[in-house]
């Protein structure tokens, strides 16, 4: 069980300061790690380090910029030592690229479909490179990847964020292949695909703001999750701390869904 220790481990997480990103910050924290938390939401993100204890730390990131990337790396490196393990958690939606009464996807605007492949895919590509050229340096480390369901099953109704988290599944597996074979073995590239989990952005698409009743989206998707419930943070942990620590040491290019059976149920 030693392998599942991540005493010693430097990790960092974008989108640190989201609620999955916080959750598996805390998780991370517990199993002995210390952990940068990294945000758009600065304060927010140095709040929630705080909390975890003086050794971790909170920094502003742009993972759409490079020279924000790289201030982050500086940041790590100044509070930590240096990165071992790369969580790439930024990314999400927008509502004017999702299908609707109001939104035809004849009419979806061409800002939206590149803010939503942009925050997920270059959003995953580029801390990837700053942080990737560390780890080549040291010649080991890992990342981590936020793949979804909508890598494996388009949803309805959300054509750029299924289209761009796809992406991120097929970069995981490139990026671990080129990785190992050009710069070192020793640097694992893995993603999870979570299913359905409650979180600020797809709250109130699942649930009724007033009631708290599941909407007919929320009720159609636990009717295909055999487990019948939406994920909670905490169920992400065990599969993520085991794809950074060394218990899966000879595990990269996978993409591991935690889905409560979703991905499994044909709905017959």
């Amino acid at each position: 069980m030693n392998a599942f220790d991540l005493k010693g481990k430097r990790i960092a997480i974008t989108g640190g300061a989201g609620v999955l990103g916080a959750s598996l910050a805390k998780g991370y924290a517990d199993a002995g790690a210390t952990v940068a938390l990294l945000d758009l939401a600065a304060d927010k993100a140095q709040e929630l380090a705080k909390d975890l204890g003086n050794d971790h730390i909170g920094a502003a990131i742009n993972v759409l910029d490079t020279d924000s990337i790289t201030s982050s790396l500086e940041a790590c490196i100044s509070g930590m030592g240096g990165v071992d393990i790369l969580v790439n958690g930024a990314g999400g939606n927008h509502p004017k690229a999702t299908t609707g009464p109001d939104m035809a996807f004849f009419d979806i605007p061409k800002e939206s479909l590149e803010f939503v492949s942009g925050l997920n895919l270059s959003g995953t590509i580029l801390p990837s490179q700053v942080f990737g050229r560390h780890m080549v340096e040291a010649k080991q480390g890992n990342i981590l990847n936020i793949s979804s369901m909508n890598a494996f099953r388009p949803l309805t109704r959300i054509p750029a964020y299924s289209a761009a988290k796809a992406a991120v599944s097929n970069f995981t597996q490139w990026l671990a292949v080129h990785i190992a074979q050009e710069y070192s073995p020793s640097i694992r590239v893995n993603a999870l695909a979570p299913g359905f989990f409650l979180t600020e952005q797809n709250r109130f698409l699942l649930t009724d703001k007033e009631t708290g009743e599941l909407t007919p989206r929320g009720s159609q998707i636990l009717g295909h999750t055999p487990q019948g419930r939406f994920g909670e943070p905490d169920d992400l942990l065990g599969t993520a701390i085991w794809l950074v620590s060394d218990a899966s040491k000879f595990v990269t290019g996978i993409v591991v869904p935690v889905d409560g059976g979703f991905s499994a149920y044909s709905g017959v």
